[in-house]
């Protein structure tokens, strides 16, 4: 294996970690304007993501930084091609941002719903953009030989990517619901075991269609195959088998099984990319792959002893923070937001 791969594949888990982890963040947010139906609900509601959630962040920092030096023309086509699309994205995250640490500055009723829904927004567009931009990662974009992407903002709202937010957007929303389920007591874990059940069979369907889409709009034939494997097969049974355990209550197995269907099918988008990075749709040999997009082999090689080091180290204290706020949150719990 090269150092080409192997970052490839770094930044694979780092997408897989920041999906997983962001997407119940994401799920959460979108939930909290239906879900508390007083303000000391919602509070309930962001304090179960309270300590985690600017650290689930950090891996999209990391995905980016090591997109950026390891594979710079990516980064920049990818940043300039995607332009108004990520400023949308990162717009969404800093009102996000702002909303959870103002919230609670004030106790008047309508600054706090102004702040929840900018929660809701920050959450929503998000989880909805980065559908948008995976779909279009494979589908093909306007790239010319020179690596620069010619085309325009509204190329990159074709149906096929369109379709592959929603999916995104659901899949989140059922995750967040699922960990609400997890995180929360009485009325408030009620109303989030309802919610899941009546996302779940939405958020199936428009995989379903996704997947079906995926199949006819991009070359998934070519490199998957009519068998597409494993990993692909087993997203999306990992959707049946978390149906399977929300409707028998058991919601921990329930959690597992959707983060096992978002970092699957973030490898299954990656395996049908491998070895490009960027889909040229004028001419696939325009493509950008992890050749010709990459750094020195002396970079990717200084990154590698980096990333040995200080990978275990994150990894490690993540899990601690993890292990530290598992417990459920309740009314009766000290609120912060």
């Amino acid at each position: 294996m090269d150092l080409n791969i192997l970052w490839f594949i770094l930044i694979t888990v780092l997408f897989v970690g920041f999906f997983i982890l962001e997407g119940f963040d994401y799920g959460v947010g979108i939930l909290l304007p239906f879900l508390g139906k007083n303000d000391t609900e919602r509070r309930v509601i962001i304090n179960t993501i309270g300590p985690v959630w600017d650290g689930n962040e950090v891996w999209l920092l990391t995905a980016g930084g090591a997109i950026f030096a390891a594979f710079p023309h990516w980064y920049a086509t990818l940043f300039s091609g995607f332009y108004m699309a990520l400023f949308l994205l990162l717009l969404g995250l800093i009102v996000r941002a702002v909303a959870f640490e103002y919230r609670s500055k004030d106790e008047n009723p309508r600054w706090r719903m102004v702040w929840d829904w900018a929660i809701f927004f920050g959450s929503a567009v998000p989880a909805l953009l980065w559908g948008v931009a995976i779909a279009n990662m494979v589908y093909g974009v306007k790239i010319d030989a020179e690596m620069n992407y010619v085309g325009t903002f509204f190329d990159l709202l074709n149906p096929y990517a369109l379709l592959g937010g929603l999916a995104s957007f659901t899949l989140f929303t059922l995750h967040g619901a699922v960990y609400l389920d997890l995180k929360t007591t009485d009325a408030l874990r009620e109303r989030a075991m309802k919610m899941t059940l009546r996302v779940g069979p939405v958020a199936t369907v428009i995989v379903v269609a996704f997947i079906i889409a995926t199949y006819f709009f991009t070359d998934a034939i070519e490199h998957l195959g009519v068998d597409p494997g494993f990993v692909p097969m087993a997203s999306l049974l990992s959707l049946f088998g978390a149906a399977y355990f929300v409707n028998t209550k058991r919601l921990g197995w329930g959690f597992v099984m959707t983060s096992l269907n978002i970092g699957l099918s973030v490898i299954t988008i990656f395996m049908l990319l491998f070895p490009r990075v960027l889909v040229s749709n004028l001419n696939p040999e325009w493509s950008l792959t992890i050749y010709n997009a990459s750094s020195s082999p002396k970079t990717l090689t200084i990154m590698s002893f980096v990333a040995l080091i200080f990978l275990p180290i994150v990894l490690g204290y993540q899990a601690w923070s993890y292990w530290v706020f598992r417990h459920r949150v309740s009314i009766k719990s000290e609120l912060t937001y």
